[in-house]
């Protein structure tokens, strides 16, 4: 009998270790904490409420137009759809606080005090709850680059329930694919910042996705943290 050795590399043993391993056991960096967003552009879009009609840099198409500029707050609320600004792709570009936890070892947990809401990052490739609903259904997963000491997390968040991208009226449809990357950034004073780079695309009301950039800071200080319903007035 012929026997053949097959030889395993450094790199193919930690690439099978990193399989078996939990979303929490392979993270390359800590996402966990409480995070504030710096808003340093889009001032009038993200701390308040824009005025009717006020939405340059998204590239809605002529439906999504008239949709917006004919937003009216009292119908929506009067709807009971006070909540639209509130959906994943429009609430991360709010005055917003995050903390991230770990529910268990393959699902992240993502709290807003803006709105209080609760989006889940499933690491676990599985079907989950949560079709229709504002914050919808996010699977994720781990970038890792070379020996696991850098990283990013990939989220798509689809089966969302129609919302605003802004909270004048500028709408996105149930078919929406919310994408996101999130990247830690360590100052050299040991500042700690998330850069999430996110896409929206939407093929009934976007002509091109949306592609920006948002950021936040960790805080230390958990005492700023003060939750306010989706239907509060700003």
């Amino acid at each position: 009998m012929l026997c053949l050795a097959v030889g395993v590399s450094a790199q193919e043993e930690d690439e099978a270790s990193n399989a078996m391993a939990s979303a929490r056991e392979a993270a390359p960096f800590d996402p966990t904490g409480q995070w504030v967003a710096i808003i340093s552009e889009d001032w009038r879009w993200r701390m308040i409420t824009p005025a009717r009609g006020d939405f340059p840099g998204i590239p809605i198409n002529l439906e999504a137009q008239h949709i917006a500029e004919a937003w009216d707050p009292a119908r929506d609320e009067a709807a009971g759809e006070a909540c639209k600004a509130y959906g994943a792709p429009g609430l991360m570009r709010g005055p917003i606080r995050l903390r991230i936890s770990w529910e268990d070892d393959n699902t992240l947990e993502l709290e807003t005090d803006y709105g209080r809401q609760t989006r889940l990052f499933h690491f676990d490739g599985a079907s989950h709850e949560g079709a229709n609903t504002w914050q919808g259904v996010s699977t994720a997963e781990w970038l890792i680059a070379g020996n696991a000491s850098y990283g990013t997390i990939k989220t798509v968040t689809t089966q969302l329930r129609p919302g605003y991208l802004r909270k004048n009226g500028v709408p996105y449809s149930a078919s929406t694919i919310y994408t996101e990357w999130w990247d830690l950034h360590v100052q050299e004073n040991g500042d700690q910042y998330l850069v999430v780079t996110n896409k929206v695309e939407d093929p009934v009301y976007l002509q091109l996705p949306w592609l920006t950039a948002i950021h936040f800071k960790k805080e230390d200080d958990r005492s700023n943290w003060n939750p306010t319903s989706c239907d509060a007035r700003f």
